[in-house]
């Protein structure tokens, strides 16, 4: 199940998730002792994760990970850790705990392991995960082509992705879809036409119709045609 709204602009959708996404970790926080808040990378976060950070939350209870990593120095400008930590863990408390996926490995195929007992360390199943939707459907660092059914073994998976400069980790399908709640932030018109596209014709290729039809809870997407 879905549920779409539908924002004005970027900065209306920043504060509409920035609550939402609030009052999702305190009630986790009301049944549980911990909880586990997933973000992802890319451009639209700069908007929405600052909102966030200026939410009043117990953070010292709320671990923070990602949906996905690129294979690069965790300085590079095309780390989302680099970006999660500029724009909303450099603004909570000290003590609030931050899991990155990148290792010290050459490459991620060989750090799945690694990964994989780093991330069963986590608060499970995860709290609340953010995704955002790409211009071909692709969710987290899982993208149209792969074969879902193969992609489950561990809680994460290393990705060639067919046109990219750099290799990537993600979370696994699997892990994704056993969230307690999940929010989709779509910006700009291309992406909600393809949401839109999706929503009346599943395309079985497509990343985030996998994540629809194996989901418990309901998706909640927050759109807006503002970038």
């Amino acid at each position: 199940m879905m549920q779409r709204r539908v924002y004005p602009d970027i900065e209306s959708l920043s504060q509409g998730f920035a609550d939402f996404a609030a009052a999702a970790l305190r009630g986790t926080l009301s049944r549980k002792p911990q909880a586990t808040l997933v973000v992802p990378g890319g451009n639209t976060p700069r908007h929405y994760l600052p909102a966030l950070a200026k939410c009043k939350l117990p953070w010292e209870r709320i671990t923070v990970t990602l949906s996905d990593e690129r294979w690069v120095d965790v300085n590079d400008a095309q780390s989302n850790e680099h970006l999660v930590k500029q724009h909303l863990m450099n603004h909570l408390p000290e003590n609030t705990r931050f899991v990155g996926l990148k290792t010290d490995h050459s490459n991620p195929f060989d750090a799945i392991e690694t990964i994989h007992q780093r991330l069963d360390k986590l608060p499970l199943p995860l709290s609340l995960t953010i995704l955002g939707l790409g211009e071909d459907g692709h969710i987290a660092s899982l993208f149209p082509g792969m074969n879902p059914d193969l992609i489950d073994t561990h809680h994460c998976i290393a990705v060639a992705p067919p046109v990219a400069p750099s290799l990537r980790v993600s979370l696994s399908l699997k892990l994704l879809a056993e969230s307690e709640q999940i929010v989709l932030v779509v910006t700009g018109e291309n992406k909600r036409r393809l949401l839109d596209r999706l929503t009346t014709n599943p395309d079985s290729k497509i990343p985030f119709i996998w994540l629809s039809q194996l989901v418990n809870s309901k998706i909640t997407i927050l759109e807006t045609n503002g970038k």
